[in-house]
């Protein structure tokens, strides 16, 4: 009995993680990527829903009823770890309080100086082919708790995408994380690749996401950057 208990918990925790990683989809949606039933997608649903931890809203369709599509509430974010996101808020505060704006921007800019240099230690160096730090980079900040994922877009940019953050609660009370996290990827991945933020969860989307293209007179290595299937291999 409790084994079937555990595994409808670790199947609801797949749905979830399939809404937080993917956004808002149908049951039918989440049935195809689950490789399950929509009927036990929709039992999973149904005892989240009353969990608060999903909802839905309809969506029109030319033909028939409306089609419900679920999405996370914003009580599932506790279903996600944020790193000592009390204690990170309260210490940010007392120190605001303490030591002013600028005692706080300091210890930012002292954070990202640390993470520029263990980047620089893990990382491909500049030479290497662009796909290849892109890659690393990604694969190092889902190691850090991001869900971060990356793809190849058709116009030869990068897409790079945060689906969770650990640190939200403190980038939320000080945004100076955020902006020293956009001059950390710059920096990380080189003069010769431009980074721009296209998506940002403080400002109300689902994740954070950032384009990565080759800057203007970088030398193209098309033939020798591809990455098979255009995402890093776990």
């Amino acid at each position: 009995m409790q084994h079937e208990t555990d595994q409808r918990a670790r199947a609801r925790d797949r749905v979830l993680l399939q809404l937080k990683t993917r956004g808002a989809q149908t049951a039918a949606q989440l049935a195809e990527r689950l490789d399950v039933t929509p009927m036990a997608v929709r039992q999973h649903l149904a005892v989240l829903e009353e969990e608060g931890l999903v909802d839905h809203t309809a969506r029109k369709r030319r033909v028939g009823r409306p089609a419900r599509v679920w999405r996370l509430t914003p009580q599932a974010s506790e279903r996600f770890p944020d790193t000592h996101a009390d204690l990170t808020v309260e210490l940010l505060s007392a120190m605001r309080e303490v030591f002013g704006e600028e005692g706080v921007d300091r210890l930012i800019h002292a954070r990202s100086l640390k993470q520029r240099a263990a980047y620089r230690s893990r990382l491909p160096g500049p030479d290497a082919p662009l796909p290849e730090r892109v890659a690393a980079l990604s694969a190092l900040r889902r190691d850090e708790g991001y869900m971060a994922d990356f793809s190849e877009e058709a116009d030869g940019s990068f897409l790079l995408v945060e689906n969770h953050c650990p640190i939200c609660a403190a980038a939320t009370l000080c945004q100076g994380f955020c902006r020293d996290e956009l001059e950390l990827f710059r920096e990380a991945l080189g003069p010769d690749a431009e980074v721009e933020r296209s998506e940002h969860l403080l400002a109300g989307a689902r994740r954070c996401a950032y384009r990565i293209t080759r800057a203007s007179g970088a030398e193209g290595r098309r033939g020798t950057e591809s990455v098979a299937g255009s995402r890093e291999r776990s």
